[in-house]
């Protein structure tokens, strides 16, 4: 807390106290039931002691007057309002008069008149108002609505977007048109006749375990067994149990670490299995109770593949340095005290392969002739081979300023070329003859890539709370949600019409609610700016957005 609220907690509109957070306990200001907010800030004015040294500035006699008038205070910022029968536009603390054409003032009285209803009809609905206020709001913003559209078009027309697009709700009145990709009228929004804001259904018990893991990750994001724990009445043990292979304890877990000691079965059995199933061994041998996840990791463990299923190619870089010499030495029949003095070296820094000692091997017809040429010798070729680049013969000229300039060699580089595809050629013969080299190998390669399981995600248990309940996602939309939501990172490579902004919308709410970020920022192509914001407010009526206009 700030070090000037604890010197002066009079100045404190309310009481602080520490709540359960998505994060663990939070501070938070508790207002008080029985004072109002306006009667606090008019007791905590009075405190405020500073001295404010005035200075007084000449005014120019050219100046224009100032016209303007203080902002009131349910004048949404940047938005339009009607003072003493004039339009006046606000800009933070001012509102400053329009001087707008008779037309244009009609259209933006009537869409203040439209988007002031809506706000009304939005705000009953947030604060759950009886089925008659809602009712006698439509049958408002119908009626306005009508007389506006009759006289002046669509709210989505370009004469009313220019009129009142400065306003920070017009993209919430365009939301109350429904639109064809070309822009014609299908029809009205369903805030004209329905609820479009679904009521936070706040569940303090249920009867079962499944019930309680569902409220968990819907609320939580993650398994808080203590939660779930007041929720069934039940406790831990029992929990477990009742979730046994639903949900699994994790050997990760220590009370001083960060690791979730319950994981869900999706995201406990996908990720690295192998890596998981070795923890899960040790731990089972010091607790029987991983015994559970020994079993279930070893059943969703990828078979293993054969030497058949594997494609390797020379430059592969996680086949050892040592069975390329093996490779190299063969193929060339080097003399075994020369091949003392030639090795092999990969960097996984620069990940750039080097033959050292490329030059000792020089009586070798094999290296000058069958699989290199005088130009460039076979282990050269090698190493160009094994940095997946084409080996290429150049010749250096002078230039008329003495300079000498590369020039590619076609003949001697075709040369050099064919010797190498030799040398590939022979590598992929070579390396799967071996059984020990074969067995080992294979054992490399399912260790290093096949040992990953895709998770598949599921978010038929998320409540999206003031989504649009007249809208229904789909069950391939939903579950993108709450790969957004678990997963860290998501490509949506959906195809075009597949609801990827609704995709979008829902999961940056969603992050919101349950605290998981603070402010979400969409990058969307320039024209497509209003579209998204009229969009994101049919799913969201009451959602609080900027928009770049």
């Amino acid at each position: 807390m700030n070090s000037y609220f604890v010197d002066n907690p009079d100045m404190i509109m309310g009481e602080m106290r520490l709540i359960s957070g998505p994060h663990g306990p939070t501070p938070a200001c508790i207002a008080y039931e029985d004072r109002s907010l306006a009667e606090q800030l008019s007791e905590a004015v009075e405190n405020i002691h500073a001295e404010v040294t005035e200075y007084e500035f000449e005014t120019l006699a050219d100046e224009e007057e100032d016209l303007s008038i203080p902002a009131e205070p349910d004048v949404r910022n940047f938005s339009y309002t009607i003072a003493d029968g004039k339009i006046y536009y606000r800009e933070n603390s001012r509102m400053n008069p329009v001087e707008v054409s008779v037309t244009a003032e009609n259209r933006i009285k009537g869409m203040i008149g439209i988007r002031d209803c809506v706000r009304t009809l939005i705000e009953y609905q947030t604060e759950d108002f009886p089925d008659s206020y809602i009712e006698n709001e439509q049958k408002k913003l119908n009626e306005l609505y009508d007389a506006f559209s009759k006289k002046y078009g669509l709210i989505n027309s370009r004469a009313n977007n220019s009129a009142f697009n400065s306003d920070s709700s017009y993209c919430l009145l365009s939301s109350l048109e429904i639109l064809d990709d070309e822009g014609n009228f299908i029809r009205k929004a369903d805030m004209f006749s329905k609820r479009t804001i679904k009521q936070k259904v706040t569940v303090t018990s249920v009867d079962t375990a499944s019930e309680a893991l569902a409220l968990s990750l819907a609320e939580k994001t993650k398994i808080d067994i203590e939660y779930m724990c007041s929720l069934t009445g039940k406790s831990e043990e029992e929990i477990a149990e009742d979730l046994k292979g639903v949900i699994f304890l994790n050997p990760r877990y220590s009370e001083r670490s960060r690791e979730l000691k319950y994981l869900p079965a999706d995201e406990y059995l996908s990720g690295n299995i192998r890596e998981k199933l070795n923890e899960a061994k040790t731990a089972a041998e010091d607790d029987s109770s991983f015994e559970i996840n020994v079993k279930a990791l070893t059943e969703v463990m990828p078979k293993d593949l054969s030497a058949g299923e594997i494609s390797v190619r020379l430059g592969a870089t996680w086949i050892p340095p040592e069975d390329i010499e093996r490779f190299m030495f063969e193929l060339f029949g080097t003399a075994r005290y020369i091949s003392f003095n030639i090795h092999v070296h990969y960097s996984e820094y620069t990940g750039e392969w080097n033959i050292e000692g490329k030059s000792y091997d020089r009586n070798n017809v094999k290296v000058y002739n069958a699989y290199g040429t005088n130009r460039i010798n076979g282990y050269k070729n090698i190493e160009e081979t094994l940095n997946l680049r084409d080996v290429r013969v150049f010749d250096y000229v002078e230039d008329e300023n003495g300079n000498k300039k590369p020039v590619l060699n076609k003949n001697d580089t075709a040369v050099a070329q064919g010797k190498q595809q030799l040398i590939k050629d022979a590598f992929a013969d070579w390396i799967w003859k071996d059984q020990e080299r074969r067995d080992r190998l294979c054992k490399l390669y399912n260790e290093k890539f096949n040992s990953v399981r895709p998770r598949e995600y599921n978010g038929e248990h998320l409540n999206f709370v003031g989504m649009n309940p007249e809208i229904t996602l789909r069950p391939h939309q939903v579950n993108a949600i709450a790969h957004i939501l678990y997963g860290g990172n998501t490509l949506l490579a959906h195809v075009v019409g597949a609801g990827k902004t609704f995709e979008m919308v829902a999961a940056a709410q969603e992050s919101k609610r349950l605290g998981l970020c603070n402010k979400s920022l969409f990058v969307v192509p320039n024209h497509l700016t209003e579209q998204w914001a009229s969009e994101y407010l049919q799913l969201y009526p009451s959602a609080n957005i900027l928009v770049a206009s």
